[in-house]
């Protein structure tokens, strides 16, 4: 929980705020996983902060929530043309990928338990970054991917 709270922290994913008026906050809770080797050995615990998303109004908390995905049937022609021309494929997995993304609606979420801030347990998380459960993370991600490597002079495959 506190490795957590400090990627939220590092990744400046919200400020503690007064609720304003009239404006109701989302709730949070954790969500605990066993982490395991090949074997089935524990190799380690997580602890992951999740919104729940369940609560937010469309309109309201969010706009859009689309996000494409690559069909399984592009990923076999990359790997058989990797495979023929005897090619190398890296892959990679981005930590906290869903605290990359930037919101851009106003989303205040009640503060998470177990960690009341000093400032006073009545502020809340006024939400600068999507963070899991939230119904606009995986769109808000997608669209900070998109960008970036659009940078680097890559172009989507528009027929997935």
């Amino acid at each position: 929980m506190k490795d957590e709270m400090s990627s939220m922290t590092c990744n400046d994913v919200w400020d503690l705020v007064e609720l304003p008026n009239g404006v109701k906050t989302i709730g949070c809770k954790w969500v605990f996983k066993t982490k395991k080797d090949s074997l089935g050995n524990v190799e380690r615990y997580k602890a992951r902060l999740v919104a729940k998303g369940f609560t937010q109004k469309e309109g309201i908390d969010y706009t859009e929530t689309f996000s494409p995905v690559s069909k399984k049937d592009s990923l076999c022609i990359i790997l058989a043309l990797v495979a023929h021309f005897d090619l190398e494929l890296q892959q990679m997995d981005v930590k906290t990928t869903f605290l990359n993304g930037e919101l851009n609606e106003e989303v205040y979420m009640k503060q998470p338990e177990g960690f009341p801030s000093s400032d006073g347990e009545q502020l809340v998380c006024k939400l600068k970054k999507s963070i899991y459960g939230l119904k606009q993370a995986s769109r808000q991600w997608y669209l900070k991917f998109h960008n970036i490597i659009s940078s680097f002079g890559f172009v989507e495959n528009v027929m997935d």
